[in-house]
């Protein structure tokens, strides 16, 4: 087998492999397959950009992408759901000797120890084409995994979710999942992806956006209580329209309101603010006035 045989962008070829091994994509699994070689090309040469040996590929699919990452890293680790395309990868992969498959959930994988048993104590990446329903949940995963080799995240996500990604405080877009990437890294969209790029196609536009995560002892940001700053975060968020004072009464039991009022105007911020309108560095600044 060489790549001259596969081609694994070619609508035709990736026919014949479902006929093959008797699958079609899955819609709960979100399968959507890249047919535009270009793109699973550009997506791992930008996971590469961050000079890491290794990579963590989440949901492989039919390993257009795996092809690609194994050109461009030393170890290649990708872990894909869905059992039925385990077979498929096994023909697909076989020449990609430094390219390992192992079937899980990647919501039920321990992220440090699974990388720390397949990269030892190198540094990785990850790179991924997620699955629209389920991408605030992994990023966070990772975000939060509290591994220190992990260096980047490449992503294709749907461009609504790419949007609120790297929104700016105030925006319509900005969230709770905006201001976690703040802290935990930098992001940044790198380049659009269109619905007939895929097979089936889906009904909405992709976008590929990279985030360069700070080391933890590098992160600009160094609140007193970190968990106490995401809880101020999550509750801001979880009921937007009201005021901040508010929204953190009710999120937060137990603060007193006075005090997060009296905070809120040495920080020179109006009682009637809203959540949405702090950057995830005034959040910080008023979980240390709280803490």
């Amino acid at each position: 087998m060489n790549d001259q045989t596969i081609n694994l962008c070619s609508p035709r070829y990736v026919r014949e492999l479902m006929d093959e091994f008797s699958i079609a994509p899955q819609k709960r699994y979100g399968q959507n397959f890249l047919i535009n070689d270009a793109i699973p090309k550009r997506i791992a040469e930008a996971s590469a950009e961050t000079r890491v040996p290794c990579v963590l590929e989440i949901g492989p699919g039919i390993g257009t992408m795996t092809r690609e990452l194994a050109e461009l890293f030393d170890a290649v680790t990708a872990v894909e759901i869905d059992r039925d395309l385990i077979p498929v990868l096994g023909k697909t992969l076989a020449d990609k000797e430094n390219a390992t498959v192992i079937n899980s959930d990647i919501m039920d994988v321990d992220i440090d120890a699974l990388t720390r048993e397949q990269f030892g104590e190198r540094n990785f990446a990850v790179c991924a084409n997620l699955p629209y329903y389920i991408t605030t949940p992994i990023i966070m995963k990772l975000l939060e995994c509290g591994c220190p080799r992990l260096r980047s995240v490449t992503v294709m996500i749907q461009t609504e979710v790419a949007d609120r990604l790297v929104s700016k405080a105030g925006s319509a877009e900005y969230g709770a999942i905006t201001a976690a990437v703040a802290y935990y890294g930098q992001a940044k969209k790198l380049f659009s992806v269109s619905p007939g790029s895929f097979l089936p196609a889906p009904k909405v536009s992709s976008t590929v956006i990279k985030i360069d995560i700070y080391p933890a002892e590098d992160r600009p940001l160094k609140p007193k209580n970190e968990k106490l700053m995401f809880r101020l975060i999550a509750a801001a968020f979880g009921q937007r329209r009201k005021t901040l004072p508010n929204a953190l009464s009710a999120g937060v039991p137990g603060l007193d309101k006075e005090k997060l009022l009296s905070a809120l105007e040495e920080m020179g911020l109006d009682p009637r603010v809203r959540g949405e309108a702090l950057s995830v560095a005034q959040f910080a600044e008023l979980s240390d006035r709280l803490a």
